[in-house]
């Protein structure tokens, strides 16, 4: 795959998740958290705040990998 077009991939699929994620985790937390200890409702938001950088960070990676050539 072109790196151009790699990158273009990554990079739509990166705004998709930092768009569509945070209402995921709101959605969750409204239907779980209603009544739940402050302490509940802090580790979620902690957990559910970082839970995103490894699918984040693994998008770079790929967008960021080098194309291997064949050897002759």
């Amino acid at each position: 795959m072109p790196p151009r077009l790699r990158t273009l991939i990554g990079a739509v699929l990166l705004i998709i998740l930092v768009i569509a994620y945070p209402f995921l985790v709101l959605m969750f937390a409204a239907a779980l958290l209603p009544g739940s200890s402050g302490f509940t409702q802090l580790v979620f938001y902690v957990v559910g705040g970082l839970i995103w950088v490894p699918p984040a960070a693994f998008i770079i990676w790929w967008m960021g990998r080098r194309r291997k050539r064949p050897t002759a």
